[in-house]
């Protein structure tokens, strides 16, 4: 029997005037065939009569075939089970196909896990402040910037130093305080090794803190709290500023040396990142801080931390060796000495 296609393709190409020998040769069919056809009246019937309809394509038997039931179940029990890992269970159960189709296979039939809401956490005026160091790269050296964001108020204070250690956070959460003029009442940190010393929340244990951080914490006034492993977004006041400060700050300008950096720093947060206005508050930072939070920041710590564990920071500028300065001294004799002593020689 002719084809629907066949069909159309005949009788648009006679139209066309072309010959029976040509559509044969283009068709891969005898002129015969063509003449029967013509004949018989098949170019005749009605095209457009009845839908075209395609039978579904038979089914290809595959070697996964006999392992997929052990798939579903697996996926149904672990959804997130990666196809690399399904690849050695089903190996180990006597699987010699490829990776393709089973990588293939789980895709059509992995569960879609609904992704768990963030809930946006605020805080109350003074009530947090949110802590993260950022590495960055400048012609002269890496720079690791300390970054200090105000839960409620979004104010942001930074600055760039040579290390990251403890030392450089306790100088540095020191300026910031003094910055912005008193102490929240708790400090959010990610997993940092000088704030955390091992977190055993996920099996059932305590969160261990530094020590000398702990009495760093006492002298000003705050507590010190730390995200759940792989909740980092609970610190998301603090991970936003730190693309907004590779985006607005250093990418695309031009700094000279690590003075005229923090030169560029301070002006960036006194006239752009803290007086622009926040997309989540919809305020301006800065005012939003005179307003509401500023007056119920604790006070500042009469004096600066001085610890008995860390050692004084290193300088960064190497000493200037100067020359001995010579003194002149009054040269005498032996026997004036003996005559000051009252004897003789």
């Amino acid at each position: 029997m002719i084809g629907r296609e066949k069909r159309m393709l005949l009788r648009h190409y006679l139209e066309q005037g072309v010959s029976k020998s040509a559509l044969a040769r283009q068709l891969g069919v005898s002129r015969d065939t063509i003449h029967r056809w013509i004949r018989d009246g098949a170019l005749d019937r009605d095209l457009d009569a009845g839908v075209v309809q395609y039978g579904p394509r038979p089914a290809v038997t595959t070697k996964l075939d006999a392992f997929k039931p052990i798939i579903r179940l697996r996926l149904e029990a672990y959804p997130e089970l990666s196809a690399v890992r399904l690849l050695e269970e089903i190996r180990a159960a006597g699987y010699d196909g490829g990776y393709t189709q089973l990588k293939e296979f789980v895709r059509s039939i992995r569960p879609v896990v609904a992704p768990q809401p963030v809930m946006r956490f605020e805080t109350p005026p003074g009530r947090q402040a949110q802590i993260d160091f950022a590495r960055f790269r400048f012609p002269w050296g890496v720079r690791y910037a300390l970054l200090v964001v105000l839960g409620y108020s979004r104010l942001l204070w930074l600055r760039f130093y040579r290390r990251q250690d403890m030392r450089t956070l306790l100088v540095g959460l020191e300026e910031a305080f003094s910055y912005f003029g008193g102490v929240p009442r708790e400090l959010l940190f990610d997993q940092m090794r000088a704030v955390i010393t091992k977190d055993l929340r996920m099996e059932g244990g305590q969160l261990v803190r530094n020590a000398e951080f702990l009495r760093f914490a006492e002298h000003w006034g705050f507590t010190p709290r730390a995200c759940r492993p792989y909740r980092a977004q609970t610190k998301g006041k603090v991970e936003r500023p730190v693309r907004y400060v590779r985006g607005n700050l250093v990418y695309g300008r031009d700094f000279l040396n690590d003075g005229d950096l923090d030169h560029q720093r301070r002006l960036w947060l006194d006239h752009v990142a803290n007086v622009r206005v926040h997309r989540t508050t919809n305020e301006k930072p800065q005012i939003r801080f005179e307003r509401d939070e500023r007056p119920v920041l604790q006070p500042l710590a009469a004096r600066p931390y001085y610890s008995l564990v860390l050692e004084s920071a290193p300088s960064d500028v190497a000493p200037i060796s100067r020359p001995r300065q010579l003194v002149e001294v009054e040269k005498r004799p032996l026997t004036a000495y003996a005559q000051l002593a009252g004897g003789a020689l």
